[in-house]
């Protein structure tokens, strides 16, 4: 039984917030390992995103990796604000949110890209 005195704060706890930055379809799925990897690939999987500011094609490119692989791209379309903020040292992460067996690579992998802030609960 926990009790506490009169004026007493109770301890602070701290849990994990998820704020979206954004979800996007795979760009260049066709030109990776996504195709080998698909049986092993599951919805809810990290992703880790690769900042290729020096890329010939596009200097805001975000490489999207799972389990060391290249998958692909974060799309030129989307990739500018997600580039800026790696570029400002934020933390982002990403995550599989759908796989579709599609013939179009563009739809066959969903991901999002999130943030984690710190929540104090008192």
């Amino acid at each position: 039984m926990l009790c506490l005195l009169a004026g007493a704060v109770p301890p602070v706890a701290a849990a994990e917030a998820r704020i979206i930055v954004q979800q996007s379809p795979l760009a260049g799925f066709q030109y990776y390992d996504g195709k080998v990897l698909w049986d092993d690939m599951r919805v809810g999987d990290v992703l880790v995103l690769v900042r290729e500011p020096q890329n010939p094609h596009d200097a805001n490119a975000v490489r999207v990796e799972w389990k060391g692989q290249a998958l692909g791209y974060v799309p030129r379309r989307d990739n500018a604000d997600v580039a800026r903020q790696m570029d400002r040292g934020e933390k982002l992460q990403a995550r599989i949110i759908r796989l579709t067996e599609a013939r179009n690579p563009w739809q066959r992998v969903q991901f999002e890209v999130y943030a984690e802030m710190p929540v104090v609960k008192r």
